[in-house]
């Protein structure tokens, strides 16, 4: 009967591995390397906020906020951790030059 038991378990726990290694991993892994990203911003990255403004850092302040041109003399004050969503990458158009 104990054996029975563990069975009926077994499903459940599977369910709970597969659900581990397609959700949860992948999510962690995107947090981690947004973390990253946000930590490495420097004066003269091009940004995307997550109000869908894209802009280049002028300046970081207090190590939590950044300060982003977004127009000409047009910065605005964001908070570098919730409101930076993507890095535009640099890289592509100094290959493309």
């Amino acid at each position: 009967m104990s054996g029975s038991g563990i069975g009926q378990f077994i499903p459940l726990i599977l369910i709970f591995v597969i659900f581990y290694f397609f959700l949860i991993r992948p999510q962690q892994k995107k947090v981690k390397e947004h973390k990253l990203m946000v930590e490495n911003l420097k004066r003269g990255d091009q940004v995307v906020t997550s109000g869908g403004i894209i802009g280049t850092i002028e300046r970081v302040m207090d190590n939590d906020r950044a300060e982003v041109v977004i127009g000409d003399n047009t910065k605005i004050e964001i908070i570098r951790s919730t409101g930076v969503q993507a890095l535009l990458n640099n890289k592509d158009k100094e290959i493309k030059k």
